[in-house]
């Protein structure tokens, strides 16, 4: 079932540093028209790193779940204007966890949420890794996190954030 439809109207309702919510009406081809609020984002990427012995993560607070010690892989949203995401994902790799990478690849790239929002977060593979210094952002509060490759389904279990189960699940399919 494919049905077509066309944006006849679009307001901002909230314009804040990380998001903008609109309130927009859609005119479907059977004539119905529903109204939507979106939340606009710029995107983001997310960073498979590891060394071919140990997965690189971090743990930070988020506030927006209630947690203060999330465990995820290194990311940032596409915030520097005009920044390709290869680009932000390797400085977010330094930033994060201190790391440059020889080998990237984009391995997934998916909406998160596509019933609210258009954020889309691309997800890279970051290989031949070696040591960086980058500056972290004044108020990130990260901690870096080790973990064997070998543990990689029991990390799998253990985390909730949607954009590293994904990039796990994608290390799980590539190593076999």
């Amino acid at each position: 079932m494919s049905s077509r439809f066309e944006r006849t109207a679009t307001r901002t309702a909230y314009e804040g540093k990380l998001a903008t919510v609109t309130i927009e009406t859609f005119r479907h081809e059977d004539g119905e028209e529903v109204e939507r609020e979106i939340v606009r984002h710029q995107g983001a990427v997310a960073v498979i790193a590891h060394d071919g012995e140990r997965l690189f993560l971090v743990r930070q607070p988020r506030e927006a779940v209630g947690v203060p010690d999330l465990l995820e892989l290194p990311a940032g949203r596409l915030d520097v204007e005009d920044e390709p995401p290869l680009e932000t994902a390797r400085r977010e790799l330094a930033e994060e966890i201190g790391k440059a990478a020889e080998q990237w690849e984009e391995v997934a790239r998916y909406w998160s949420s596509a019933g609210f929002t258009d954020e889309e977060v691309r997800v890279y593979l970051a290989t031949g890794l070696s040591d960086r210094t980058a500056e972290t952002e004044e108020n990130e509060r990260i901690e870096i996190v080790t973990r064997p490759l070998a543990e990689l389904d029991a990390l799998i279990d253990e985390v909730r954030d949607a954009k590293t189960l994904i990039g796990l699940h994608e290390l799980r399919r590539r190593l076999g």
